[in-house]
């Protein structure tokens, strides 16, 4: 059973098939792997999946990172994470939360968090937790949906008027991160599975009208790359 201090994430944790074509439709032309490429090269690399739901993207670090954790709070997500990586040896899925990793004092090269609410305003514990288990000269990169963008963020906002994208970015920039803005589109094998990921990101109002505002099966997304690195201390000549 899931902890019950865990934040629900209402898209993922009950619609899981739709939020897995959702992430089967992002960023096909593979944009945001090339800018955490750039970031954070994952070569002979650990990287921590923090909130990695199903596991989705677990595999696709594996190709590159000599190992992998997932990291997941809601035990029903978590156990469809391990299915999914059963067969990789080099990758593994733990309970946790962002403000408790289950891991050692810099053990870690990158922390990664995609679309992870709990890191945003007031993730202060978070950011500290993740700095703890970075080894010196790791990153922490937390990749989110830009709402000042539109067409997506018109419709975000619509449905979350007091939401202050100003606010979320100042924020990261006081902690310390950089910021990259990564344009992106989602593409979606027909109609219906493009209205089914509207309906479970949006309310019924706002998915209905931004299905018709999209003639075809392509959406432009763009997303907020905040990424920090922890430093490696004093270097004597």
């Amino acid at each position: 059973m899931s902890d019950p201090h865990t934040i629900p994430s209402p898209n993922i944790w009950h619609w899981p098939r739709v939020y897995e074509a959702e992430n089967r439709a992002q960023d096909p032309d593979g944009r945001i792997a090339r800018v955490l490429r750039t970031i954070a090269p994952l070569q002979n690399k650990t990287i921590v999946d923090v909130g990695c739901g199903t596991g989705f993207h677990l595999p696709q670090f594996a190709v590159e990172a000599e190992r992998v954790i997932g990291v997941e709070p809601h035990d029903p997500l978590r156990r469809d994470a391990l299915r999914r990586v059963a067969e990789l040896d080099t990758v593994e899925v733990l309970a946790g939360h962002a403000e408790s990793l289950p891991l050692p004092d810099e053990s870690v090269d990158v922390v990664h968090a995609r679309t992870a609410y709990f890191f945003g305003v007031g993730c202060g514990p978070g950011i500290t937790e993740a700095m703890r288990v970075l080894r010196p000269g790791g990153s922490l990169i937390v990749v989110d949906l830009d709402v000042s963008a539109s067409p997506y963020g018109d419709w975000m906002r619509s449905d979350l008027p007091k939401y202050n994208c100003e606010a979320v970015e100042s924020f990261f920039e006081a902690q310390g991160f950089d910021l990259e803005r990564v344009d992106t589109r989602w593409s979606f094998p027909d109609r219906l599975t493009l209205r089914s990921v509207l309906g479970i990101e949006f309310t019924e109002r706002t998915a209905a009208r931004a299905a018709r505002s999209i003639p075809g099966l392509d959406i432009d997304v763009r997303y907020r790359v905040h990424w920090r690195r922890k430093p490696r201390g004093l270097e004597l000549a």
